[in-house]
């Protein structure tokens, strides 16, 4: 007798748990050949909102050590590595040219790798002691803003994601993402990764759907503290009106220029200090 495979139900992955949308809708995804994969749930605003709450429980990850941020960034590498046929499968699926498919998970490892060795860093190469002419000791350091919104761009949609999510978690901050909608399935396959890596639940939060119902949003919320976006010009010019209500740092790539994700400068110490913040303190000394 013949039997009937169990087929995958992506779900999106929100607070350590696997979530259909609040409204039940989904989109249908298609493969490269024209062929149905999958029904992917088309998150809400609402969706938007209740991972923001998720984030802000998981205010704890900034204060784990640098070097414990570190070892769990570089186990989350190490899982990807070992499913790396799995990963290149769910690209491929949208990707004719599943070389391509491989060479961008390769470099996706790479990338979690980078940041993983920068999370006992940056602080030293962004932090200052500061001379004054007072007898003070006067010095500054970084600190993580809170929670940061991040819209990935629609190609490259699992090296465009995470070279946009690790910069922000690598300090402290904790994410939700907005995945690509026409190539949303290895966000998909990234979040069940997540959910038995060791980074905590909350840090990183993914979504899926269309862009117009989620952006106002990502723009308004007064919890998220910044906006790391690909964005078109009109996309860019409603988080710029949004944002400046509640003064939210928005870092905007452009998505009409073509963006190298596999190039050297889209990884470093600047996209890490996008977001974070500067805290100088005043100590007196001497008599």
């Amino acid at each position: 007798m013949n039997r009937l495979p169990i087929t995958k139900t992506p779900k999106c992955y929100v607070g350590g748990a696997f979530i259909r949308s609040e409204s039940g809708r989904v989109y249908k995804h298609h493969d490269a050949a024209g062929e149905f994969i999958a029904n992917i749930p088309l998150c809400t605003r609402k969706d938007l909102r209740n991972a923001v709450e998720a984030a802000a429980k998981a205010g704890g990850w900034a204060k784990r050590s640098a070097y414990n941020r570190g070892q769990i960034l570089y186990r989350l590498a190490e899982m990807l590595e070992a499913r790396t046929g799995e990963m290149t499968d769910a690209l491929a699926l949208t990707q004719p040219n599943r070389e391509a498919a491989a060479r961008e998970v390769r470099a996706t490892i790479d990338r979690i790798t980078h940041y993983a060795g920068w999370t006992d860093k940056y602080e030293a190469l962004l932090g200052s002691v500061n001379p004054v002419s007072t007898p003070h000791f006067n010095f500054t350091v970084m600190e993580p803003l809170g929670i940061i919104g991040v819209i990935a761009p629609e190609d490259t949609p699992l090296l465009g994601l995470l070279s946009l999510v690790l910069p922000a978690i690598t300090s402290g901050n904790t994410v939700i993402a907005l995945a690509s909608h026409s190539q949303p399935y290895s966000a998909i396959l990234l979040g069940e990764m997540l959910a038995t890596s060791d980074l905590p639940s909350g840090v990183v939060n993914l979504l899926t759907g269309t862009r117009p119902d989620i952006l106002p949003t990502f723009a308004t919320h007064a919890h998220l503290r910044g906006v790391y976006a690909v964005a078109n010009l009109a996309e860019r010019t409603e988080l710029q009106t949004g944002a400046a209500e509640h003064v939210k740092r928005l870092t905007l790539l452009h998505s009409e220029k073509p963006i190298d994700w596999f190039a050297e400068n889209a990884q470093g110490l600047y996209q890490i200090r996008h977001f974070l913040e500067a805290k100088t303190t005043w100590h007196p000394v001497g008599a």
